[in-house]
């Protein structure tokens, strides 16, 4: 299997990518901005799209976009007040995207592997732009990883201190646009959520402990990842696909572990009762 040059670049690819997607993924989920994450990725539809069209590498397109989306939505302001808007902006990108492919159906072929993603078809030059791009958003989220921690967790209090929260949630959010537009090579616009959410939420349900859960995070990303490449390279599925049943399958299991876990622990109350 390695023998081959596609699958050593789809592995070094999916390596690069599930740890970005695990890190970046737990703090989406821990401050309940999974669905900002999901708009974010559907705007680099258009990007490629628009990229494509007026002669630009759609990479760049998808990356730019992604990355102004980030920015913008982080500054948005809190959760509460910004989800209608980036609901419109999400259905108004996919607009964009299939306008975009009406003037230029010449990258219509491609579309579906942008849409859905085509791990194995990644070259060594896209594989050194994933790897910046996730090493500048490793990076960039250790540099702000205690207030970022401290804003997510103690909101009033992180201001109260002086703490600026719409700079925080700018930035992260913009790291998160970076290693979405990352993911989006390996699992497409569509199924992104599968990487970036699945093995954080799943990970979130098996450890209390904010450090052990990022590792486990990146540690199921991992897995699904290498497990989902092996699958699809000896069953000719799309690799995609295997990353979303993993992902469905690692966040049932998580799931149904923490619901076992929390009944024996209260079996022995109820008993004593």
């Amino acid at each position: 299997m390695l023998g081959f040059e596609f699958m050593r670049n789809a592995f070094a690819a999916a390596t690069i990518v599930a740890i970005v997607a695990g890190a970046v993924g737990y703090f989406l989920v821990l401050r309940g901005e999974t669905f900002a994450g999901h708009a974010l990725a559907h705007v680099g539809f258009p990007g490629a799209t628009g990229a494509a069209l007026i002669g630009l590498s759609p990479f760049t397109g998808l990356t730019i976009f992604t990355i102004l989306a980030g920015l913008g939505i982080g500054l948005l302001g809190e959760r509460a007040h910004r989800d209608v808007a980036i609901g419109m902006v999400l259905t108004l990108s996919l607009g964009l995207g299939l306008l975009f492919l009406h003037f230029y159906t010449a990258y219509a072929s491609q579309a579906t592997s942008l849409l859905f993603g085509n791990v194995l078809a990644i070259d060594r030059g896209t594989l050194a732009a994933l790897a910046g791009l996730s090493a500048v958003s490793l990076v960039a989220l250790g540099a702000i990883a205690r207030p970022l921690l401290f804003a997510s967790l103690q909101p009033e209090l992180a201001e109260a201190k002086g703490l600026r929260l719409p700079l925080v949630s700018a930035l992260f959010m913009t790291i998160a646009a970076i290693a979405t537009a990352a993911t989006m090579q390996i699992v497409g616009v569509l199924l992104v959520f599968a990487l970036m959410v699945a093995p954080a939420a799943s990970a979130m349900r098996l450890t209390r402990h904010i450090g052990t859960g990022i590792a486990l995070a990146i540690g199921l990303a991992l897995a699904i990842a290498w497990s989902s490449l092996i699958l699809a390279f000896f069953t000719d599925w799309p690799t995609s696909f295997w990353i979303t049943a993993l992902g469905t399958l690692v966040f049932v299991a998580s799931a149904g572990w923490k619901r076992m876990v929390s009944r024996r622990r209260s079996a022995p109350v109820s008993a004593a009762a």
